[in-house]
């Protein structure tokens, strides 16, 4: 398990990303140890996103029971956070980006902590904002999203903004339409 110790070098690497700050890729060895114990936050968000999905799911008309939802957003959240380290990796092989794998896997990794902790914020101010407010406290959360990866792109592999770009909606699409089967399966009733 992940000390406090790397909790925090973790989170703090992920903050000075967003931050641009050029000390931000050394918080991430480049090694294939310090790679796969980055997936360990998986287990560290894990309370806080399903404290999200609770709060996201109470304002929701679905056709699923409770444990539907719970055994179906589990695989998705596993799935979601595996798709993109393993299509990277085939891409990164291809670009001689190999040597960079693993600390821009376990920068992309750590920045889930914190994002996911925003994104468990912003659906709080749903429950209470008006729908105008809402949607732009989504947008705005959306967009810094992408911006964290494109930086973390920037920074750890040294990608132009072009391909950041399309990194960035290689990461997004796959992840897009993961959700939209998510929600068929589970019966999320359309405009809610």
């Amino acid at each position: 398990m992940l000390s406090g110790a790397e909790i925090a070098r973790g989170s703090t690497g992920a903050i000075k990303l967003l931050l641009r700050d050029r000390s931000a890729p050394a918080y991430f060895d480049n090694t294939l140890e310090s790679c796969l114990r980055s997936f360990q936050v998986m287990l560290v968000v894990a309370p806080f996103y399903a404290l999200y999905l609770f709060i996201h799911y109470a304002s929701l008309v679905t056709a699923a029971e409770d444990w539907e939802i719970a055994f179906v957003e589990a695989l998705r959240y596993v799935v979601d956070w595996l798709l993109f380290p393993v299509i990277f990796h085939e891409i990164a092989r291809r670009r001689g980006w190999l040597e960079r794998y693993p600390r821009y896997i376990a920068a992309l990794n750590w920045i889930n902590l914190p994002a996911v902790i925003l994104l468990l914020l912003g659906e709080l101010v749903a429950t209470v904002a008006p729908m105008g407010v809402t949607a732009v406290v989504q947008l705005v959360l959306q967009a810094l999203f992408f911006y964290w990866f494109m930086i973390a792109t920037r920074m750890t592999l040294g990608a132009p903004w072009a391909m950041a770009a399309v990194l960035m909606v290689v990461n997004w699409v796959p992840s897009y339409f993961l959700s939209v089967l998510v929600n068929r399966l589970l019966g999320v009733a359309v405009g809610f």
